[in-house]
């Protein structure tokens, strides 16, 4: 990829530039500049996504409940965990998921570019009450949301919530989540 020279010098502000002349010199440095910046922003995008060659390490876990069923989630709690998630991995026990937590409650989306597991998500409230299900397929950019806003979405093998007749209304239980 070939980018702007970022050390080519910019006109300075007190570089006159004439209102006439369609993209004066001034305004050709803001065309240069917001060119470099793009391009800078795509060169790191793609060192980000090239980057992943390897799952993350795991992270600290919780244990959930479903009903009679226990979960052992690991935590996905800052950004950097939340943006590398299941990413690259090839196994995981089937009472195993991971959870990811927000500060707030918004609506949230999840793909799967990266994902080798096919996965379910549950997109759940603040007191554990699961909002929606989405199956997701591995390596793909479909995205899958919330149906509103929420502050948990918990990742598990894919088939483990309906196997186990957990839907929309259903309350998982743990630590995380409010009485």
């Amino acid at each position: 990829m070939t980018c702007v020279n970022p050390r080519r010098p910019l006109p300075s502000r007190s570089t006159p530039v004439r209102q006439a002349e369609p993209g004066g010199r001034y305004a050709g440095g803001f065309k240069r500049l917001a060119a470099w910046v793009l391009c800078a922003l795509s060169v790191a995008g793609h060192s980000l996504a090239t980057a992943q060659q390897a799952p993350q390490p795991r992270l600290p876990t919780v244990q959930l409940q479903a009903g009679m069923h226990n979960i052992i989630a690991e935590l996905a709690q800052t950004p950097q965990q939340q943006q590398t998630g299941m990413m690259m991995r090839t196994e995981m026990a089937m009472h195993e998921g991971m959870l990811f937590v927000f500060e707030d409650a918004s609506p949230r989306c999840f793909w799967m570019k990266n994902t080798l597991l096919p996965l379910s998500i549950a997109f759940i409230e603040d007191d554990g009450t699961v909002v929606n299900i989405a199956e997701m397929k591995p390596r793909s950019e479909a995205t899958h949301c919330s149906e509103k806003p929420v502050r948990f979405a918990l990742e598990m093998n894919q088939g483990w919530f309906s196997k186990r007749g957990i839907k929309a209304g259903f309350k998982i239980r743990g630590t995380p989540f409010k009485p």
